[in-house]
């Protein structure tokens, strides 16, 4: 199914009644529709790095001198994409029944001596970037290490933008 970029763009913006939605997420894709997100995508940030990936809401791996970086919407570089972004985050633990309770009806939330949320938001702009619910002291998680290469090279069958 061929859908056009404005098309793509209400999507992306939550913007489609359901009837629209689901024969575009259900239906074959075209053969363009990556290209196209990613010019939505790069077309809506205000710096010029090459985005190779979407990593996360409001994350993005970009190309920068030669680097494949992890650059919030903002412009905020983490650095590197292989070392975990969220070592370089404003991290809020929510650890006391105090503080798990502004986000949850009394007796609705986690016990804290079980569970704690993290908050992590970009250092820049503050915007909330992920959440995790762990065991106190557990190691902050790495969420996702893409292959970029492979994803370039196998599934559209071109090398990436920093290598062409």
């Amino acid at each position: 199914m061929d859908v056009d970029k404005k098309t793509l763009e209400r999507m992306m913006e939550g913007d489609l009644k359901w009837e629209e939605l689901k024969p575009i997420i259900s239906g074959r894709k075209d053969q363009n529709r990556f290209d196209k997100i990613m010019e939505i995508l790069q077309e809506k940030l205000n710096w010029k790095e090459k985005i190779l990936l979407p990593l996360h809401e409001h994350l993005y791996i970009v190309a920068k001198e030669g680097e494949r970086i992890v650059k919030c919407d903002c412009g905020f570089e983490f650095g590197d994409y292989q070392i975990n972004w969220k070592h370089k985050c404003k991290i809020r633990v929510r650890d006391t029944f105090e503080s798990i309770e502004k986000l949850y009806p009394k007796m609705m939330g986690s016990d804290p001596e079980w569970e704690e949320l993290r908050e992590f938001f970009c250092p820049n702009c503050f915007t909330l970037l992920d959440v995790e619910a762990v065991p106190p002291g557990y190691p902050i998680i790495f969420n996702f290490l893409p292959d970029i290469d492979a994803f370039y090279e196998k599934w559209l069958g071109r090398n990436p933008p920093d290598k062409e």
